[in-house]
């Protein structure tokens, strides 16, 4: 899985400083963090909705494709603050076994 995301992290940083009317992700880079934190909301909200059409109609397709377009926009976030997708996976892995209840408790110290 990380590979995916690693050549996917790669090929964005590679159009950081591209040429905005060649390439979408150079675009929202070079519009700055207000254009790529907008691009989360949308996604964010365009992936909560096909889950709840997807509960009503059963068909979970839309989910998935919004899923990936909202990976997409986090990891364009993370360059954007110069972190990997090696960096998530180990604070996920960090977290692992522990309980969700502890951990959130554990960010308020």
């Amino acid at each position: 899985m990380s590979n995916v995301l690693d050549r996917v992290a790669a090929t964005i940083e590679s159009r950081k400083g591209g040429d905005p009317s060649s390439s979408y992700v150079a675009k929202l880079f070079s519009k700055g963090d207000d254009a790529i934190l907008k691009k989360i909301g949308e996604e964010a909200t365009e992936t909560v909705m096909a889950a709840k059409d997807a509960r009503a109609s059963g068909d979970a397709s839309k989910v998935l494709y919004e899923c990936a377009d909202l990976w997409f926009h986090s990891l364009v976030l993370l360059a954007q603050f110069d972190l990997t997708p090696q960096q998530v996976l180990d604070e996920l892995a960090r977290r692992e076994g522990l309980s969700g209840l502890e951990e959130k408790a554990s960010r308020k110290e």
